[in-house]
């Protein structure tokens, strides 16, 4: 499944419906998709996003490098760097004080 957030305030994207779950999850609201933040909560939403990504980026443990013959495998990507996009659509909803929402592609 791939889940689109949408807002006026800001470009449309497309994740992986596993991270976007978790991301809607992380903003307090129950992970439904469709589903949609309202102007007056998207503040709040950011605030938690932010708090639980650096609550999730403090308590993950220490991933071993891979192994240097190994080519194939790359470095996982991190939480924060998911979230990017969500974090910035919600700061720009926040400022021009707009909705988001959110469907399954």
């Amino acid at each position: 499944m791939l889940v689109t957030f949408k807002c006026k305030a800001y470009g449309e994207f497309t994740m992986f419906g596993d991270v976007a779950d978790k991301l809607i999850k992380m903003m307090g609201h129950s992970g439904t998709v469709p589903g949609a933040l309202s102007a007056e909560d998207v503040p709040a939403a950011l605030a938690r996003l932010k708090q639980a990504i650096e609550s999730a980026e403090e308590s993950e443990m220490e991933i071993p490098a891979a192994e240097e013959n190994n080519d194939e495998e790359e470095p996982p990507i991190s939480l924060s760097l998911r979230a990017f996009p969500l974090l910035e659509m919600l700061t720009a909803a926040a400022r021009e004080n707009t909705y988001v929402m959110w469907y399954e592609q």
